[in-house]
């Protein structure tokens, strides 16, 4: 499997080492990065991950980011956005997108706990990615 890996700045010093353990975990599982890609935050993702979609050599994508709580809901509203994007255009392209992007409603604390959270998400997109392919062949 080929992934593609796509990282938001904002937030670096809890998204920088998710995107570490997420090329780690790919590399143990034997999974090729073929992109890595950074972008300013979480909301500018969509743009990236459909041209990532679009690629022959890119089998999956694995999203990074950190959204952490603020003073207005303003979190909660990126986070269904992206999700619901990465979804959809999962959907229509038939190609795994993994979600390592923590939040909403998390404190600095929360975010800084959860960056194992990006392994795991390299291992989603490979067992969805498998899961796919046993669908074409059967």
């Amino acid at each position: 499997m080929k992934l593609g890996l796509v990282v938001a700045d904002f937030n670096s010093e809890v998204t920088a080492p998710m995107a570490e353990r997420a090329q780690e975990r790919a590399q143990a599982l034997g999974v090729a990065i073929s992109h890595l890609v950074h972008v300013p935050g979480v909301f500018d993702m969509p743009a990236v991950i459909a041209k990532l979609l679009d690629r022959a050599e890119v089998d999956a994508l694995v999203l990074v980011g950190a959204v952490i709580k603020g003073d207005t809901l303003h979190d909660e509203v990126i986070m269904h956005a992206i999700a619901g994007t990465a979804a959809q255009m999962a959907g229509e392209r038939g190609k795994p997108v993994a979600l390592a992007i923590t939040g909403p409603g998390m404190t600095d604390e929360q975010a800084a706990a959860r960056i194992d959270y990006a392994a795991r998400a390299v291992e989603a997109a490979l067992k969805t990615f498998t899961v796919l392919r046993g669908l074409d062949a059967g």
